[in-house]
């Protein structure tokens, strides 16, 4: 397996561990917007790539 599609779901599995990740009562719930939009992105963007990368194998390029 192509190690860039391991790291890609590696991303994927991050970005879901930033939207679930619980900052109230810390120091660092202020950062929790800011957290969840890149978790999003994160997620979204990865997902994308992979899906777009799984129709460039099945039409064989």
């Amino acid at each position: 397996m192509d190690r860039a599609i391991l790291l890609m779901l590696a991303s994927i599995l991050a970005g879901f561990a930033l939207l679930r990740i619980p900052l109230e009562g810390t120091f660092l719930a202020s950062l929790e917007p800011v957290t969840t939009i890149i978790g999003i992105l994160a997620v979204v963007i990865f997902s994308l790539v992979l899906i777009y990368k799984g129709f460039m194998s099945l039409l064989g390029k």
